[in-house]
């Protein structure tokens, strides 16, 4: 049973005003963050259900840390609940998971871009289906332990950083559906990590120390390659074979082990790779159908202006250009940009040096608002 609540945080949420009367469900990942937002509703009185996802086979390990929705935090999650006295459920997603994540990671480090799982399955699988999920439990609110804020401006609701700018997960939330704001909720968002380790403590949480989650979940020993490797060769797709890796004039300067080991700005793992200049060389250019890696000085690396697509929006989506900053990667420094938006698609001009990889996001910024943003193409 939970004990001590009355005690448990300094100030409170930052969230719409929720009934008392409806349940309310909790993604649990078996982290600490979302065992504290979970907390925090059970102390204010809510009906509280916590529902972990079954997303992938970790390959039997249960050990492994730095991961998410594990065999482990699976436990971890069902420990939470014992503690805060709330009912507890399981719901198997693997194979919308599978789809919707592993495979197009895969699909897109074969077509030489770089993915972001972590968005994708915002995307695809932590809100729709779960949302789903829920309202069949009788819940019109989903928790999650998220570091953003929605909040309301007039009529309309905003998605915005979270308070902790080392934390904060926005980025990873453009692509969530927009049309589910209202019915989702992010408790901590207007707390830093120290404050939720101190209410993890002060609830007596069974997975208060545990450590956050780092790499990317279904790669339980973080080879990205290795995997892309063995789930090609098990869906019966070509794997990339090694090749000559290139200057933009076409000098061979070495070999690669497959270009779907690269990605655009990359230093390091190219190999003892001479320029006529002498300065170290990046990774500038993926040619997958030359199978060759071009590379240059770090002043060739960036690309100042690119096209994104499956673009979605926060605000109204603008008639004309659209000045502001953008992210394009998380923890990544914005950088003042003007945006020209068609429809599903836009194009992107920076207006300094970045690296805007293939596969990765780019994210729009109003101050600490989301915008909107989109997959660079």
């Amino acid at each position: 049973m939970l004990t001590g609540l009355e005690a448990a945080y300094t100030k409170p949420a930052l969230m719409t005003q929720l009934s008392t009367d409806a349940p309310i469900v909790v993604g649990l990942s078996g982290g600490v963050d979302s065992a504290v937002a979970a907390a925090l509703l059970v102390e204010q009185g809510h009906q509280v259900i916590g529902i972990t996802m079954r997303l992938y086979d970790a390959q039997g390990s249960t050990a492994a840390s730095g991961r998410c929705c594990g065999p482990r935090d699976i436990t971890d999650a069902r420990k939470v609940c014992d503690v805060l006295d709330i009912p507890f459920y399981v719901v198997d997603f693997a194979d919308e998971f599978q789809e919707a994540v592993v495979d197009d990671f895969v699909d897109t480090y074969l077509r030489g871009h770089t993915p972001n799982p972590c968005i994708r399955c915002n995307q695809s699988i932590k809100f729709t289906p779960l949302l789903r999920r829920a309202r069949q439990l009788g819940a019109e609110t989903l928790v999650t332990g998220h570091y953003a804020r929605i909040e309301t401006d007039g009529d309309r609701l905003l998605l915005r950083r979270g308070v902790d700018r080392q934390k904060d997960q926005s980025y990873f939330l453009f692509s969530m559906p927009t049309s589910e704001l209202a019915s989702i909720q992010f408790p901590l968002g207007g707390y830093d990590k120290d404050e939720t380790r101190k209410m993890a403590e002060r609830f007596g949480l069974p997975n208060a120390t545990k450590k956050d989650s780092q790499e990317i979940c279904f790669v339980p020993d973080g080879d990205y390659a290795g995997f892309v490797e063995k789930a090609a060769s098990k869906r019966g797709l070509s794997l990339p074979i090694a090749g000559d890796i290139v200057t933009e004039e076409g000098e061979v300067v070495g070999r690669h082990k497959g270009v779907h080991r690269y990605t655009i700005g990359q230093r390091r793992g190219i190999g003892d790779v001479k320029l006529a200049g002498g300065g170290p060389a990046y990774v500038t250019r993926l040619d997958v159908p030359g199978n060759r890696l071009i590379v240059g000085p770090a002043g060739e690396a960036p690309a100042p202006r690119f096209t994104i697509e499956g673009v979605r929006w926060f605000i109204e989506q603008p008639r004309a250009e659209l000045e502001t900053m953008v992210q394009l990667r998380h923890r990544g420094a914005p950088v003042a940009a003007t945006v020209f938006p068609d429809g599903e698609t836009a194009v992107v001009q920076l207006q300094a040096d970045a690296i805007a990889a293939p596969g990765q996001a780019a994210v729009f910024y109003d101050g600490d608002t989301v915008q909107g943003g989109g997959w660079i193409r």
